[in-house]
């Protein structure tokens, strides 16, 4: 029987409160890479009316400022978080017809954390980003940020798909069996550095 972990936290009130749940493969981020990300956001996302998608991220979202929260929008299949949050809504990527229309071109930087590695999932991960995102004037170039993990075997397959590139920094993410590595659209030194919390081989 799968059992519902809690990642340890020392300030973090998310990881506090809200155990993972295995049943939906849902793991969260360490407080550390939570941090680390949200300093992604805060030093990456300029304009006053940034919009921000977390896309099956909920401990990045509720971890951000109740500014941030505001601008932005968590997708999740988790149907606790709705109820805690007003900016959270309902997302199930096998089938989001019913949103895409309200988010078409919405978002400057998208966070995406899906719960598996496959390319099926991915592909239909990859086509709601591509409904959220922003495009430059010839409508066929992504200039929305993202930024995402997953195995590095899958660099080719993400460069296909959203043109992300992998990077150095790989998350913790305590209870996860196998490591990830980050991949983003953008350039940042800091997504070239080692994570500290993730030991040398």
């Amino acid at each position: 029987m799968l059992s519902n972990k809690r990642v340890e936290s020392k300030n973090n009130k998310f990881l506090k409160v809200y155990t993972e749940k295995e049943d939906i493969n849902q793991y969260w981020f360490s407080e550390e890479t939570i941090s680390f990300i949200i300093k992604q956001l805060e030093k990456n996302v300029l304009d006053m009316d940034y919009k921000i998608a977390f896309v099956s991220c909920p401990s990045i979202f509720f971890s951000c400022s109740p500014e941030i929260q505001e601008k932005s929008t968590l997708f999740d299949f988790d149907d606790r978080f709705p109820k805690r949050n007003k900016n959270a809504v309902k997302f199930d990527f096998n089938d989001f017809s019913d949103l895409s229309g309200d988010y078409l071109n919405k978002f400057d930087f998208i966070v995406i954390d899906p719960p598996y590695i496959t390319e099926k999932v991915w592909t239909l991960y990859s086509n709601f980003i591509k409904l959220i995102a922003k495009y430059d004037s010839t409508n066929t170039l992504i200039i929305s940020k993202i930024i995402t993990c997953s195995i590095s075997e899958n660099k080719e397959m993400l460069q296909i798909l959203l043109d992300l590139k992998l990077k150095k920094y790989q998350p913790s993410i305590p209870h996860l069996v196998y490591q990830y590595n980050f991949f983003s659209n953008y350039d940042d030194e800091e997504l070239d550095n080692h994570n500290p919390e993730i030991p040398i081989d």
